[in-house]
Order: C-alpha cells, then sequence, then structure tokens
C-alpha cells in the first residue's frame, strides 16, 4: 500500500479506531484512563514540515501587503489609538482618549491591538498585525484538535480549509473583533476534545473560562457554542452522570467569571465616572448585551439602529434575506459557503459510519462537536432578522473546515479497513465522489455570480472536479500509486474556488465598517467594503442611488434627510460633515467623505482642515465634536487628539444630551463643531440633531476645503 495512502486509512494515536471507549462507570472516584489497544503510531516524518508550511502560508496570506488597508476599520482604529493613550479608555474600550462613550462590544480584541501599539506605535501594522497573528493560531489550534482524534491528514486539511476560506482571509487582515473570537472558540472546542478524553475537570473548565473571555470579545455570539459544547461533554464524557453534571455546572460557573467581571465593575462604577456606553439608550452595558447585541440581533427590535427587520426587510440589503438558504445567497454565499454543502453532506456520513457505537465514541463525539457548532450558528445567522452582516459567517469557517477534514479522512478509512462490509467500502467511495461532484458544482455557481473575474476558473473548476470524481468511483481498479494523485487533485479542485477568493482578498484593501471578501458580484454586496458601499455607487443588491436617495433607510425618499427634514435636489446638507454630501460613489465613499455621509466609514480630513483642528489642541478636552463614530474617528486619528463622537456610531445614542454639551461648550472643553445632524432610527435618541440644530443657530458657520466648521471657543455667538 502507499505510504499516503496508508497515512489516510491508519487512525491517528488515540483515535476511536485504537482506543475503544470504555463502558459508562457508575461513579468512578477516579478518572478512568484509555489505554491504547496497541503502541501508539508515529506521524510520518513530513507532518510536522507540512503544518510549518501550512502555517507559514496562511501567515504570507494574511500578512502580505496588509498596510494597504490603512486603519481597517476606523471606528475600532480610533478606540486602539485612545486606548494606547489612556489606561481607563483601554479597560473601557472608549472611542476617544477623553472618554466620552465606548465603543458598542465589549472591549477585548481592542486590548490586544492597543497593547500593540503602545509597544510599536500607532500604524496600520501595529494595529493589523496581532489580527493576522490571532488567524494563524487559529489555524493551528484547528489542525491540533482535529488531528488530535482524526488524525494528521484530517488536521492539515481542516487547516487548509479555515486558512482558505475567503471570509477568514478577509477577517484576519482586518481589525474587527471576529478575529479574536474565532480564536477562542476554536481553542475552547479544543480543550473540549481534551475534556472529553479522560472527562477531565480542568479541561472543562478552561472550556468555559474561553468561552466567558469569548463574550468579552464580542458578546452573546461567542455562546451561541455553549449548548454544543456541553451537550457533547454530557453525551461522551467517560465517567457517570453525576460528576459530568458537576463539572459542567463548574465550566458554567467560569464562564460567568470570566465573563462577568468586567460587566460588574462597569456596572457598579458611577456613570459620571466612566464613558457613557456606547449602543445603549440608558448607559448599560447589560442593556447593550442584552438589547442592541442580543435578542434584537434576533428579533430585529434594536433600538437606536438603522437597521433590523422593520426597516431593512429581514436583516437588510447587507446581508440577504433571512431563511434557510442565507448562507448560499447572493451576499454571503462567497464568504462562506464554497464547502458548506460537502461539510453538511459528510457530517451526515460521518454519523452514519459511526453508527450505534458506544456512548463515549469519539468519532461521533468529534462530529457532533463540529457538526453542532456549524448547525446551531449557521440556523441562528440564517433566521436572525436584525443586523446581520456576511463578515459573521467566519465563526462557522473552523466547523467547515473540521468537518471536511474529519469526514473526508473518515470515508476514505472506510473504503479499506477491515472487517467492514464491501458494500459499506463502495457506498463510502460514492459518498466520497459525490461531494467533490457537488463542491465543484457549487464553486462553478458561485464563480459564475461574477461572470466577468477570470471566466475561464469556473470551468476548469467544475470539469476538474467532475473529472477526478468520475475515477474516484474507480480508484480499487486503478494502481495504488494513482489514489494519492487522486486525492490531491480531489483537494485542488475543491479549493481552487475559495483560494482564488481569497487571494484576491488579500490583494484589495479594505475598510469601513461593512468589509466584504472577494470580486464584485452581480446584484450583490461588490468587493472590498470600501465605505459599506462597494460595487460602483450601488446599494448592495445592486440598486443604483440616483440623486442620493437610500432605499430603505429612515425617513420619506427621493432626497429626504435623515432625520425626516427634506432636501431638495437629493443634497443633505444635514449629514455629518455638513455641505452638499453625496452618497457613494465609484470607491464608496461620499465627495467629502465616508460612505453614507460617514455613518458606515472614517472621513479623510484635508492638510487645511486638519491643520486647523490641530490648532490649540492642548487648550481643549477635545479638538472638535461631530456626529458619528466614524466621522470622529477620521478627524481623531488624522490630528492624534480626542474628538467627541456625538450618539456613537449611529448617532443614536444619547451622549451627550444636548443640556451636558452646552456645559461642554460653557467650560471650554470642545473647539470645533464639524456640522452634520447624524441618523435617528428605531426609536433612537435625537439628541444629536438637537445639538447640531443648536449650534447652527447659535455659532457662525465656516467652510474648510467643503466642510462646515463652527469654532466654539468663543461661546454662544446668538
Amino acid at each position: 500500500m502507499d505510504r499516503t495512502e496508508s497515512l489516510l486509512t491508519a487512525p491517528a494515536a488515540g483515535s476511536p479506531a485504537t482506543d475503544p471507549a470504555p463502558a459508562p462507570a457508575p461513579e468512578p472516584a477516579v478518572t478512568p484512563a484509555q489505554p491504547p489497544a496497541e503502541p501508539p503510531r508515529r506521524d510520518p516524518r513530513w507532518t510536522r514540515p507540512a503544518l510549518l508550511g501550512l502555517l507559514l502560508a496562511t501567515a504570507v496570506l494574511y500578512l502580505w501587503g496588509l498596510g494597504a488597508s490603512g486603519w481597517g476599520n476606523a471606528f475600532y482604529s480610533a478606540a486602539v489609538q485612545a486606548g494606547s493613550e489612556s489606561w481607563k479608555a483601554f479597560f473601557y474600550g472608549s472611542s476617544d482618549a477623553a472618554n466620552s462613550i465606548t465603543v458598542d462590544k465589549t472591549p477585548a480584541s481592542l486590548w490586544l491591538m492597543a497593547l500593540s501599539v503602545r509597544l510599536f506605535g500607532l500604524s496600520s501594522w501595529s494595529i493589523l498585525v496581532p489580527q493576522a497573528l490571532l488567524g494563524v493560531a487559529s489555524v493551528g489550534v484547528l489542525h491540533a484538535a482535529v488531528r488530535r482524534w482524526y488524525g494528521p491528514v484530517a488536521g492539515l486539511l481542516a487547516g487548509a480549509v479555515l486558512a482558505l476560506t475567503p471570509v477568514a482571509t478577509l477577517m484576519f487582515r482586518f481589525n474587527n473583533p471576529d478575529a479574536l473570537l474565532v480564536l477562542l472558540l476554536v481553542a475552547a472546542a479544543y480543550a473540549t476534545v481534551r475534556a472529553v478524553e479522560t472527562a477531565s475537570t480542568r479541561w472543562i473548565t478552561l472550556t468555559g473560562a474561553l468561552v466567558g473571555l469569548g463574550f468579552l470579545t464580542k458578546m452573546l455570539q461567542a455562546f451561541l457554542v455553549i449548548p454544543v459544547f456541553a451537550g457533547v461533554y454530557l453525551l461522551a464524557a467517560p465517567t457517570g452522570l453525576g460528576r459530568r453534571i458537576r463539572q459542567l455546572l463548574l465550566s458554567g460557573l467560569a464562564v460567568v467569571v470570566a465573563a462577568g467581571w468586567w460587566v460588574a465593575v462597569v456596572e457598579l462604577v458611577p456613570a459620571n465616572a466612566r464613558p457613557y456606553i456606547g449602543g445603549s439608550q440608558h448607559n448599560s452595558i447589560l442593556e447593550l448585551t442584552l438589547g442592541y447585541n442580543g435578542l434584537g440581533r434576533i428579533t430585529g427590535d434594536e433600538e437606536g439602529s438603522v437597521g433590523g427587520a422593520g426597516r431593512m426587510g429581514g436583516g437588510g440589503p447587507f446581508s440577504g434575506q433571512s431563511g434557510l438558504l442565507r448562507m448560499f445567497g447572493t451576499e454571503v454565499g462567497g464568504q462562506i459557503s464554497w464547502l458548506l454543502p460537502a461539510a453538511l453532506i459528510l457530517l451526515v456520513a460521518g454519523l452514519w459510519l459511526a453508527g450505534r457505537a458506544a456512548r463515549t465514541d469519539r468519532t461521533r463525539a468529534g462530529l457532533l462537536l463540529w457538526g453542532g457548532w456549524l448547525l446551531v450558528t449557521g440556523l441562528i445567522f440564517s433566521f436572525m432578522s436584525g443586523i446581520f452582516h456576511a463578515y459573521y459567517t467566519v465563526a462557522l469557517a473552523p466547523a467547515v473546515g473540521a468537518l471536511v477534514g474529519i469526514g473526508a479522512t473518515l470515508l476514505w478509512r472506510a473504503r479499506t479497513t477491515p472487517p467492514a462490509p464491501r458494500w459499506r467500502g463502495f457506498a463510502a467511495t460514492v459518498i466520497l465522489a459525490v461531494t467533490l461532484a457537488v463542491t465543484a458544482w457549487w464553486s462553478w455557481r458561485l464563480l459564475g455570480r461574477s461572470a466577468d473575474w477570470y471566466p475561464w476558473l469556473r470551468t476548469a473548476v467544475l470539469v476538474a472536479g467532475l473529472a477526478v470524481a468520475g475515477l474516484l468511483l474507480l480508484v480499487d481498479r486503478l494502481p495504488r500509486r494513482v489514489a494519492p494523485v487522486l486525492l490531491a487533485l480531489g483537494a485542488a479542485a475543491a479549493l481552487a474556488g475559495p483560494v482564488a477568493y481569497s487571494l484576491q482578498t488579500a490583494a484589495t484593501p479594505h475598510t469601513g465598517s461593512i468589509p466584504s471578501a472577494g470580486p464584485f458580484v452581480q446584484g450583490g454586496f461588490g468587493p472590498g467594503g470600501r465605505g459599506g458601499f462597494p460595487g460602483g455607487g450601488r446599494m448592495p443588491g445592486g440598486m443604483p442611488v440616483p440623486g442620493g436617495q437610500l432605499p430603505g433607510f429612515p425617513g420619506p425618499q427621493n432626497g429626504s434627510a435623515p432625520n425626516g427634514g427634506t432636501a431638495p435636489n437629493g443634497q443633505f446638507p444635514g449629514l455629518p460633515g455638513g455641505g452638499t454630501a453625496q452618497f457613494p460613489g465609484g470607491d464608496g465613499r461620499s465627495q467629502r467623505g465616508g460612505g453614507m455621509g460617514g455613518l458606515l466609514d472614517a472621513r479623510e480630513p484635508s492638510a487645511e482642515l486638519k491643520a486647523l483642528l490641530a490648532a490649540d489642541a492642548d487648550d481643549y478636552t477635545w479638538v472638535a465634536a461631530t456626529v458619528g463614530s466614524n466621522n470622529a474617528s477620521g478627524y481623531q486619528l488624522a490630528t492624534g487628539e480626542p474628538v467627541m463622537p456625538i450618539g456613537g456610531f449611529n448617532g443614536s445614542d444619547p451622549s451627550p444630551t444636548l443640556a451636558q454639551f452646552q456645559r461642554y461648550i460653557a467650560d471650554g472643553e470642545i473647539h470645533y463643531f464639524i456640522g452634520g445632524s447624524g441618523f435617528r432610527a428605531n426609536g433612537g435618541s435625537n439628541a444629536s440633531a438637537e445639538i447640531a440644530a443648536w449650534v447652527a443657530e447659535n455659532f457662525t458657520a465656516q467652510t474648510v476645503d467643503g466642510v462646515t466648521v463652527y469654532d466654539l471657543s468663543g461661546g454662544e455667538q446668538g
């Protein structure tokens, strides 16, 4: 037998085929061991170099040309800059070093980047490199988790699929919280694997702690895997039921402690001694957790948001309509779904192979672990009616990779492992061939959504995939040395589409709040996420934006300002930044700044405006105030000085109120106001519009390079 085929056929040391699970014990006093039935096999010499090669290739993919994305998501970059200058801003995740308001997430991901900036200075590299390294670590930990029970080939395949998933390439080259969240959840899955092996209290408690840290990274999204991890441990850990339950309760306590200590501090500190909690309407981290970033994402009832079910139609044009097929739709499919059909087929096939195994069978436990992760998280993403963005699906990539690696390996072993019935081996071969054929067909469909982008590739993928699938049906009649070649060709055909998308993603700068992997998709969201409206001046879904109209947004159509006032000729003088804001053009930005009037991307001040803001900066707490965090972040990153983001991300938080803002002016704490009124939606505060109107009535406007600026240093002018 060829050495590669032998490796695929032989299970890993510690796998279920060599380590039969013990019968359940009533309540053992000590943790039972699982002695191997035979001496553990050593991995071939090439497996470690192969892993190092995978990690090195992943690092190159995620790091190459990283600085081209600039600040990436400037909303978070401004908070990183603030945290690098103020430990208070660091702890709370404040948008500015003067601590007026926080970002609308828990701050763990900001901590890593802020520490990097403190060490290496403020730059796009010091912000983005930690994210790329989190991606490399995620690939390595996933490999370790899968390899432990299923062997090195399964681990390498799982890691490669994760590394090459387009949305993973996007998010590990970007500075959203998702990069750290993925690493923490993969590490929690690894800890669960270790816990299941020996019913280890230490490992299952670590699982809870890692998930709790995931909450401090992206709040309740981290908790989606809890029922899966707990259920797998409850099913498969080799100890009595009572002990399993007690261990899970201890793990739950670890979740509460790891997630809750920061929440407790924020809730106990008086509101006047900390920044306002961005994204909440009542300055409460619990409200933010359970509302805007919690159940509101499921139901669409997100007070203060500009999206949601009632306004965007079940998630809105940014993410496709909610429903069972959302993960395969135009806006999401190219991000995550390349190997999603294969993962689902292989999950079912793997469970079929596991059959009626013992309760502690690891083959079934691993499939339930990764399959449960995929199904629970994927279904919630599919049906949630609140704000959902396609890049959230990076949380599915580890599960897809694990299921592909595990399933393909199990089916290949089933071909030749005695004493299985001959029909069982033939059925496994057929399933492998069908899986490859379906994957090639689906890649052909996805590539067809970008018909003008390397049109030959989709044909090559389909032909190669179907040809190799056909040859797999004949593999037992071919020379043994042909089998590894077929496997390599099949893997190449299956991964060609996501590889091409990932390379395009790595070669494209990404900025703004809604990045997207891959090339422009006809009728979809488009490339790059530049300012949130990629695709050459079109709304998501390919809808043009004539005359500045914003379909699906609050207020009347046909040139209405976001707060309901009319704006003739489709012009919006009340939008953040002042002047006439023209909506997305070729690069997804308005004429003088961020996409959609600065809601989704940072404004880029001219040298003249930057010099104006920097003058006498040391005499003020904030060199300027403006509506919306993305507007403020652009000015803050350009000047290095605190800029107050009135109303938080959407401009709809009551921070500050008009009375508070007037006190700041009376105390001489704010130098300039950069014109704008912001967005009010879904019941949010109108404080930002009130502040903008009051400033316009009481101060003299000046225009600096097309941007309306008010000097507040002289007090009210009447």
